[in-house]
């Protein structure tokens, strides 16, 4: 029954971490028997299974409870599979939105090699504009995970493609992430490319894009200023905060260190 498997897979989680707690007394407990069954999972027939497997996946890499072996050997080869240009729409779109939440949770070199050149390929899946529009929402997520070189080669000429889709909410997703791509390019990059591109979403035809373009554009500028004076920095949830300088904390030893905060979402953007 779909429901039991559903519900296993609910336990999976608090079982592995007992698990881990109890390493001397089951060494190999969890590799053998239980990260077997999550991976079995991703592509079961039903919806609700490979849903709550996918979030059981996440819960297991949140507490660095897969080993790095695992990951590679076992869990990317079937979102590969499942991501394939020949695979199923419904597990193509589960494959890839499961990717892009992973990716901020692996290595650097595990999500170059292994992830990266599959995400370029759904970024121009012309069949699904379901999978584009994940790529979009997620695109700065994915160049935090690879970095600047990885980033400015491989990731920037998909984003134009992204930013030009025909697809009006592919076009809005870009403009309500462009401060993420930003902040990990070179200023070169970010003066000769990024701000043109930004410039035809300001000046979109859909006021839908131009609405997500304003409201980053204030956080796409203060990826021009240099952190160390201005005090800018990005938090790991993506937002954009502001430390106080030390002058003002100095003046007020008693003040909470408190920092401000400035997202680019879409709705909270100034």
């Amino acid at each position: 029954e779909p429901t039991v498997r559903t519900e296993l897979m609910e336990q999976i989680p608090p079982i592995a971490i007992f698990l881990q707690e109890s390493r001397p007394k089951f060494p190999t407990a969890f590799f053998e028997y239980l990260m077997p069954i999550v991976v079995r999972y991703l592509t079961d027939v039903n919806n609700q299974v490979r849903k709550a497997g996918q979030e059981a996946l996440l819960i297991l890499l949140e507490q660095d409870l897969v080993a790095q072996s695992d990951i590679e050997n076992k869990v990317c080869p079937i979102l590969l599979d499942l991501s394939a240009p020949d695979s199923d729409d419904e597990y193509k779109v589960e494959a890839v939105n499961i990717i892009c939440k992973m990716a901020s949770m692996l290595s650097r070199t595990t999500v170059e090699h292994m992830l990266l050149p599959r995400f370029c390929e759904l970024c121009s899946d012309g069949k699904l504009f379901q999978v584009r529009k994940i790529c979009a929402a997620n695109f700065g997520d994915i160049c935090n995970a690879v970095g600047q070189e990885a980033t400015e080669r491989l990731l920037i000429p998909k984003f134009f493609e992204l930013c030009s889709d025909s697809v009006w909410g592919m076009r809005k997703a870009c403009a309500e992430c462009f401060m993420a791509v930003s902040y990990t390019t070179s200023p070169e990059v970010r003066r000769s490319k990024l701000s043109p591109l930004f410039i035809s979403l300001i000046s979109d035809t859909c006021r839908w894009v131009r609405q997500a373009a304003f409201q980053s554009l204030g956080p796409f500028i203060s990826t021009f200023a240099n952190p160390s004076s201005a005090g800018l920095y990005i938090r790991e949830d993506g937002t954009l905060s502001i430390r106080p300088s030390m002058q003002d904390v100095n003046s007020n030893p008693y003040q909470p260190n408190n920092n401000i905060t400035l997202t680019s979402s879409n709705t909270n953007a100034t």
